[in-house]
């Protein structure tokens, strides 16, 4: 990557909220002097985050913090509701005719759950096949070879490709997601807990399959997952989302040789360790709150240790704390 050349994607001040429409007992009060409730989810609020070309930028978080949803956003599925996405450097909004195209098949997404992203009722070789007949990508003569490439690719024999989804293992099933997204020949892939439904044995041959695509291909990827031992093996930078802000983000090895906000911390500290089997186990304080209804502030802060009241006041700023290595937290003021 040269100095000049753009991020493949970038965020800037991104939010996305999903308003959720009254149904119809809601409506039926209305007419009788009961006012509408209009709630709110705010899934992600004013995220900025950049992935260079080969770059592996891993997502952590909990359930619920909207790492999922910034996910979809990256890779199309969801527009944003407010801030910029752009793809090589221009905005996808403003992309027509074949470079619009060209970032359909550019960002791919792999699911979390790989039966239930296959269709039931499609063969292997139909569901791989599918987007090479849709946007004419290659004659029908070549379909069948590149589908046998595609499944060498990812581990699988031939025989697969008569198979349908029921018949195969979950391992097996998440090559198939891996495989239709090599179809198209992605340059970023958009993995969200790729390997959270599989066995930890399995895990780990889904993990240095995506480390082994990535050299053969160059692939760029985001990694969303809410394990960081997960992260670890496979990011080059990291990033810690709460409650829909991105809060920590630094080179892997600084994150976890140097977490700076309390949230990371916590997180780091509930990671299995050999080393540490007689530390008595301590999980993060409360739960996470609701998205339709964030604190004020700081939104971490009432789960926060350290929290003082100008935490429940001012949203702290994501600073650069050291070279490349951002946070967001009073304390650093």
């Amino acid at each position: 990557m040269t100095q000049q050349e753009p991020p493949v994607i970038e965020l800037r001040n991104v939010h996305k909220r999903f308003e959720q429409r009254p149904d119809l007992a809601q409506r039926l009060l209305a007419l009788f002097g009961r006012p509408l409730a209009q709630q709110t989810v705010h899934a992600v609020n004013g995220v900025d985050l950049t992935v260079h070309r080969g770059e592996v930028l891993g997502l952590v978080g909990e359930s619920g913090c909207g790492k999922s949803t910034l996910g979809r956003v990256v890779a199309g599925l969801h527009r944003q509701t407010e801030g910029e996405v752009r793809y090589q450097g221009r905005l996808i909004q403003e992309l027509r005719g074949a470079d619009k195209l060209a970032y359909i098949l550019g960002v791919q997404m792999i699911f979390q759950d790989p039966q239930a992203s296959l269709n039931p009722r499609q063969r292997v070789h139909q569901i791989l096949g599918e987007a090479l007949k849709v946007h004419k990508l290659a004659p029908p003569a070549e379909i069948a070879k590149r589908i046998d490439q595609a499944l060498s690719e990812v581990g699988l024999e031939r025989e697969y490709r008569d198979r349908f989804p029921h018949q195969i293992s979950g391992g097996q099933r998440q090559r198939i997601g891996i495989a239709r997204a090599l179809m198209v020949s992605p340059k970023f892939l958009v993995c969200d807990e790729p390997v959270a439904a599989l066995d930890v044995s399995i895990q780990a041959q889904v993990i240095n399959l995506f480390m082994d695509l990535r050299e053969q291909h160059g692939f760029t990827y985001l990694f969303i997952s809410h394990d960081l031992g997960v992260v670890k093996h496979i990011s080059d930078r990291v990033a810690i989302m709460y409650l829909g802000r991105i809060v920590e983000q630094a080179p892997a090895k600084e994150i976890f040789a140097h977490a700076n906000h309390p949230y990371t911390q916590a997180l780091l500290a509930e990671v299995p360790d050999v080393k540490r089997r007689g530390r008595k186990f301590t999980p993060i304080k409360g739960e996470i709150p609701s998205p339709l209804n964030p604190p004020s502030g700081c939104t971490f802060h009432p789960r926060c240790p350290h929290a003082m009241p100008r935490c429940k006041e001012a949203v702290p700023a994501l600073k650069e704390i050291a070279p490349g290595h951002w946070s967001a937290c009073h304390l650093n003021d």
